[in-house]
């Protein structure tokens, strides 16, 4: 780990599905605060990273990918969400670059002379991810508002949400682990005050830290 990571405070967010654990992170982002979404930069390597390619495409078929190299997500979940195995393979191809590019862009933010910087990702912990991190914020909401979030954001049955839902680690083992959690069951406005505190928060942390 090159020593200007070391210098920087790296929070992660996760949550269940439909917790609102990507709102906020954006309202992180309103406030200055760079943030890094692991699913974004999985989608990217698994599309430009050579090494990943070719493992998914013989572990999954050629249907891993459409013909325009891009990938196949759909095909890839509804493989995945009903084999436990198959999904653990998957990410063991994914996830050991994913944490290389989270590194990389860190080290970025750190040399810039931010003083934090967000990680969001739903499996921070079923990846190990929080054991790189200062400190973990879980996102929480109650099941009926996450189903419903769901299911307007992917137009799916909640059979299909319950069975992706399972595959995560249960948020009640994510929230003891927490250092950190938001309840997000209310308005936007709620949602931002909470975060303007934990943004005070880890503000005053760095700050400590920094004069130590």
């Amino acid at each position: 780990m090159s020593p200007s990571i070391k210098n920087i405070f790296k929070i992660g967010v996760t949550g269940g599905m439909g917790s609102g654990k990507s709102a906020v992170c954006s309202c992180f982002e309103r406030l200055g605060v760079p943030v890094l979404y692991a699913d974004d930069i999985a989608k990217k390597l698994s599309t430009t990273n050579s090494t990943i390619r070719k493992k998914l495409t013989t572990l999954l078929g050629q249907s891993a990918y459409y013909a325009d190299g891009s990938l196949n997500r759909s095909f890839i979940a509804s493989k995945i969400f009903s084999d436990n195995e198959l999904q653990k393979k998957v990410e063991s191809i994914i996830h050991p670059h994913v944490e290389k590019e989270i590194d990389r862009q860190i080290e970025g933010f750190a040399l810039r002379s931010e003083r934090f910087v967000m990680v969001e990702a739903a499996l921070i912990y079923e990846a190990g991810l929080h054991k790189k991190l200062h400190a973990v914020v879980v996102v929480d909401a109650d099941e009926s508002v996450r189903l419903s979030r769901v299911r307007e954001r992917d137009a799916v049955s909640d059979e299909i949400i319950r069975r992706r839902m399972n595959a995560q680690l249960d948020v009640k083992k994510k929230m003891e682990k927490a250092d950190y959690i938001i309840y997000n069951n209310g308005s936007l406005e709620e949602l931002e005050s909470k975060v303007r505190f934990l943004y005070s928060v880890f503000k005053q942390l760095t700050e400590e830290d920094k004069n130590v």
